[in-house]
């Protein structure tokens, strides 16, 4: 009985751990208001709002959650982030993270 204890609290872990990481699939059906502003993909065609394609994942979910703490100030999105949980946070930020962003032509 102790090594399926032991087993079924390494299995539940490493599913915290995997979910605590971010879940672009879930971020991708999340990100349906920040399209309005940075596409659909995190592409913005609009130079006034930033591109999040391809951004790394601590820098999105460091602003994100600056913007809710209010040490990063933009009204428009204080009001977007301020009901976002933190796992709305990771699963957002990874889901941009993995999209291809801006890239240098050589």
């Amino acid at each position: 009985m102790h090594m399926f204890q032991y087993m079924l609290a390494a299995a539940l872990s490493f599913a915290l751990t995997a979910h605590a990481a971010g879940n672009p699939e879930a971020g991708q059906a999340k990100s349906t208001t920040c399209a309005a502003c940075h596409g659909e993909d995190g592409n913005s065609k609009v130079p006034s709002f930033p591109r999040l394609a391809g951004q790394n994942r601590d820098y999105l979910v460091h602003a994100l959650q600056a913007y809710q703490r209010g040490t990063r100030k933009n009204p428009i999105m204080a009001e977007q982030v301020k009901s976002l949980s933190n796992q709305d946070i990771l699963d957002l930020a990874v889901y941009y993270a993995q999209q291809k962003g801006v890239y240098l032509k050589y």
